[in-house]
């Protein structure tokens, strides 16, 4: 599952909007990336624990080679799961219902009018408009002159 797929999944919970979803998706992402920057762990229970690494420099072996490189002291994140989160994947642990998305408010419909509104009645055409429409007369189709076929 990607992000945008994440998102799309939790739609239904923001009353189908993905703009709200990918907001809160967001968020979250975000917090847990700033509190690692900090040094701080996130732990989130059943789930698992976040936290920054320093990892001490070190003697490596280039695999292509075969020659001994030196590798640079870094810093990484590293998840590690909860026992809940072990215990659902290993299968010893049943996950329960998914939660499900709050009923969408429903609009109350304006109810329509039985009646039909009376149309009002169609205006008499002048009798000065209908001589100009009998005067208009059809133009005529102008002749094209055929070539004459050269042999």
């Amino acid at each position: 599952m990607n992000k945008a797929q994440f998102i799309a999944a939790l739609a239904p919970h923001f009353n189908d909007s993905k703009k709200e979803a990918a907001h809160a998706v967001d968020i979250v992402f975000d917090t847990i990336v700033r509190n690692l920057h900090k040094g701080e762990d996130v732990m989130i229970n059943d789930f698992g624990k976040f936290k920054k690494v320093d990892r001490k420099a070190r003697m490596g072996r280039n695999p292509f080679t075969g020659e001994t490189i030196k590798i640079k002291a870094s810093k990484k994140a590293r998840f590690l799961p909860a026992k809940g989160l072990k215990d659902v994947i290993s299968g010893e642990r049943k996950l329960g219902p998914a939660p499900k998305p709050k009923p969408k408010p429903v609009a109350k419909a304006k109810p329509v009018a039985k009646k039909a509104a009376k149309k009002a009645p169609a205006k008499k055409k002048s009798a000065a408009k209908k001589k100009v429409a009998a005067k208009k007369k059809p133009v005529a189709k102008k002749k094209v002159a055929k070539k004459a076929k050269k042999k």
